[in-house]
């Protein structure tokens, strides 16, 4: 393979119903850096239906060039019309990199393609770079998450890599920023798009934030033990107007819905304070919330290895400490009002 023939980084840039995906602009900022270190551009691939004005929202994120494909196909995602979409765009412009989020669409859509190109697919990383000989370095969990593993691809292009929605930091968007747009045309096989339909939409009611949108988790591990614990910890989070999320542990036991997942098989998060309370700090739990910006532990288990990862720690009873906390900032909050 002549490898001089793949240039530029190319992120799919997820949207749904006309809303492009906060994973998109992550990636964008992460391919713009990737990109400014081997002096090549940043492409965004736009799929959808009427989606006129999106565009924009990518450049104004980072990317050099957006690639759009407009059909009524690909109005909303069905697993064969994206995967022709996206295999065309990629065979016609031959990207030396493609990034796509490892969201539900993602995790489907990566690895049809890789397979359709005969190419390589690192899934969930956490981090990426580019060595001298421009491979792509990939970095992820392996071995249930108890050491990190990092992949490169080097004989066959594009490079292709899913990454968690919240491990990248999305850029500060720039209204400001110029870049190109491209309509194109793309072939569908009518018989492959239309053996797969969708009949219905419907959706879970949800009143809670998104974990990974949240400013401030209050976290919850074994350690808080019941559902009594768990109050405690809503309590504390509502004094702050914070969201509840927890450790596997508490899922498996029934505690709280996986949505509230944080770790290598949950979600990926980096709020501004991260309360782990009740959480010894395994590999697998560190791996979703560590680049949280201010990590505030409280367990009993002063050996407990989540104390070398926060900036402040409490040794002691979470559920004596849990209740005197949300008091004191009760207090506090009544007092500056």
């Amino acid at each position: 393979m002549d490898k001089s023939l793949f240039k530029g980084i190319f992120v799919f840039a997820e949207q749904r119903e006309g809303v492009i995906q906060n994973v998109a602009f992550e990636l964008i900022g992460k391919a713009r850096e990737l990109a400014d270190s081997i002096n090549e551009q940043v492409t965004a691939i736009l799929l959808g239906y009427q989606i006129d004005g999106l565009e924009k929202e990518l450049i104004a994120a980072g990317a050099d060039r957006v690639l759009v494909v407009d059909h009524s196909y690909l109005k909303d995602y069905l697993t064969d019309p994206y995967s022709e979409a996206l295999e065309q765009v990629i065979n016609r412009y031959k990207p030396e990199i493609v990034l796509l989020g490892a969201t539900t669409i993602g995790r489907d859509l990566g690895p049809r393609i890789s397979s359709r190109l005969n190419t390589g697919l690192t899934a969930d990383c956490t981090a990426l770079e580019i060595d001298d000989e421009r491979n792509l370095l990939m970095t992820r969990p392996a071995f249930g998450g108890n050491l990190m593993a990092t992949i490169i691809c080097k004989d066959h292009r594009p490079q292709m890599s899913t990454v968690r929605p919240g491990v990248m930091r999305r850029i500060k968007s720039d209204a400001a920023r110029k870049g190109t747009v491209e309509k194109v045309e793309v072939t569908f096989d009518e018989q492959k798009c239309k053996r797969v339909r969708l009949v219905k939409k419907e959706r879970e009611e949800k009143n809670l934030v998104d974990i990974t949108e949240a400013h401030v988790l209050v976290s919850g591990g074994r350690g808080v033990g019941t559902k009594d614990g768990f109050s405690k910890l809503r309590d504390l989070a509502e004094t702050m107007s914070a969201e509840v999320s927890s450790s596997r542990a508490m899922v498996d036991a029934g505690m709280i819905g996986h949505e509230r997942q944080v770790g290598q098989t949950g979600k990926t998060v980096r709020p501004d304070i991260y309360f782990a309370i009740g959480i010894s700090g395994a590999i697998q739990h560190l791996a979703g919330m560590e680049e949280s910006d201010y990590i505030i532990a409280i367990n009993k288990d002063k050996y407990a290895p989540i104390f070398q990862v926060a900036d402040l720690g409490v040794v002691g009873d979470l559920h004596k400490i849990v209740p005197i906390l949300a008091n004191k900032i009760k207090a506090a909050r009544q007092a500056n009002k």
